[in-house]
Formats: structure tokens, sequence, C-alpha cells
């Protein structure tokens, strides 16, 4: 059983106001996390789940959605508090009614981005690793944004999917294709922009005044490009968020070419963790890109 005692008295130190547990409804949405809505006292939380190992994923998730807060681009729900004890590990999140979208609330989203996007590092990575998804996402800071795509991106899914026995083909392809990034990146290296790192429709919402609210970031520093691309790769955005965000932060010459490079992570990471179905898109990624650089 989840230790409701621990986390309602967490949360009572945390916030200074008494809180205890009456009702716990399950919330879906998850693949990775139990998630919980808690109420008690007047009061609502959103409650993350998982075995003692997670409390460094929840406290990067946490990091994360602070790193976005801090920005005041776009609304994200705040981290309350997190912890563990012998079996399982929490985070307590603000509770976040969503609403409905208005005809507004995608163009809203579009410029909230664009704005998130202009907090930049001098360097790319973070101050800290995480996840994308359940895979371990390297963020070890780096100068040159092609070294650490090769490394930190491509290189460790590819390395990780020869783990996972996918060789061959898809490993002397991918190989070759780490040798040729240069060809994608003829102009001045892109900047180290805030990204949240997994933007795909499921990690976005819209609350009860119908404001955009981003969660479950996989932040890192990296060219704003790869959150756009990502934000195409499963559809779910439309054409009113992509105009608000290029007249707000137009993208730079070659990004129809990249945004394939940029979704081969992903494409990969989904390899790795859900199997051969994702194969043949990651081969035929590969093969397309390589044909545009040979």
């Amino acid at each position: 059983m989840p230790a409701w005692s621990e986390i309602s008295a967490q949360i009572s130190r945390s916030t200074g106001i008494p809180f205890a547990v009456e009702t716990i409804s399950s919330v879906g949405g998850g693949c990775i996390n139990q998630t919980h809505r808690i109420e008690g006292n007047g009061q609502r939380f959103f409650v993350k789940l998982n075995n003692a190992e997670s409390l460094a994923m929840f406290d990067a998730e946490a990091a994360g959605l602070q790193e976005i807060h801090n920005t005041r681009a776009l609304r994200v729900p705040m981290p309350i508090c997190r912890g563990r004890n012998t079996s399982e590990a929490w985070l307590v999140l603000e509770y976040l009614e969503m609403g409905r979208a208005t005809r507004g609330s995608a163009a809203a989203l579009g410029a909230g981005l664009a704005a998130m996007h202009h907090f930049t590092s001098g360097k790319f990575g973070w101050t800290r690793d995480n996840t994308i998804g359940a895979t371990p996402q390297i963020n070890q800071s780096c100068a040159d944004w092609i070294e650490f795509w090769r490394r930190h991106r491509l290189g460790y899914q590819l390395r990780l999917a020869g783990v996972n026995g996918y060789t061959g083909r898809l490993q002397a392809q991918g190989e070759q294709l780490l040798e040729k990034l240069h060809f994608f990146f003829p102009g001045p290296q892109p900047v180290a922009s805030l990204l949240h790192g997994d933007l795909w429709s499921g990690n976005h919402d819209f609350d009860d005044a119908a404001r955009p609210v981003l969660f479950d970031p996989a932040v890192y520093y990296g060219d704003r490009e790869t959150d756009i691309a990502m934000t195409e790769l499963f559809g779910g955005f439309s054409e009113a968020f992509y105009a608000a965000y290029r007249e707000a932060y137009p993208l730079d010459a070659g990004y129809e070419t990249r945004k394939t490079l940029y979704n081969l992570y992903h494409i990969l990471n989904h390899l790795n963790l859900f199997g051969d179905g994702y194969l043949h898109q990651a081969q035929q990624a590969i093969s397309r890109l390589l044909a545009e650089v040979n």
C-alpha cells in the first residue's frame, strides 16, 4: 500500500498547512508511474508513485518543472515535495484543474514555447541527468552541439539498441550517420535554449482558464528545433500553434531535414523501450538522412 500517512505528513511540512488524505482517485495517462489525485482539508494534490529507486528520477523532474517555471513563459504544476521509504518513492505536485482550449489557446502555447526557448545557456546539456521516458538521458555539459548530439543523444541510443540486440544494418548505418552529422549544420552553431525535451501532445494541456500547461519534462539546453520536431512526430498540435511560434521565433533554414535527425532520437528510444515495432521506422529515418549527405 502507498505510504499515504508519510506523504500527508511531508505535504504538511512542505506547505505549512495541515493535510491528511481523505480521498484517493487513480488518474490515468502514464505508463511509467502510478498517478493519483489526493484530497483532504479542502486541498488537492497530484501524486506520482514508483519504486524506491525512482527518487532520483523524481528529483530531476521536479528540478525540470522549476526550471521551466522560472522562465514565467508557460505554466507547469509546481513541485510540492518528494520522498521515499523502503518500498516506494513519490513526487507530489500542485493539482491543476484542466479545462477546454479556446480559440487562442494553441497560439498561446506556441508563443509561450517561443518565449521559453529564448532562455539560454552558454553550454548544451544541463546541471543533472534525467530520463526520457524510462531511459536515462545524459546531460553532461558540452560546448559543441554536434558533439553533444553525437555522444549523448543518437550515439547513446544506438549503443543501447546494440545492447538490446539491434545490430547489423541499424548499427552500420547509424555509425555512418554519426560521422556525417556536421553536414546537417552548415550555418552557425544553434543557441542552447531551454527545452521541454519530451514535447508530444500527451505532455501538454490547457487549464480551467484555457491557459497552456506543460508537464512531464525531460529538460536540458539544446537546439530549440528538437522541441518543435517532436511536436510533429506524433501529431496533435494545430497550425495555430506553429504559426504563433514562427511569428515569435522563426525557424532556421534546414529545419525540414533536421527534424528527422532530431526525431530519430525519440524513435530509437521507443525502439529501446517498446521493441521491434519501431525498428523499420528507425532504419527508414537513418536511410533518409544518409541520402541527404551521400
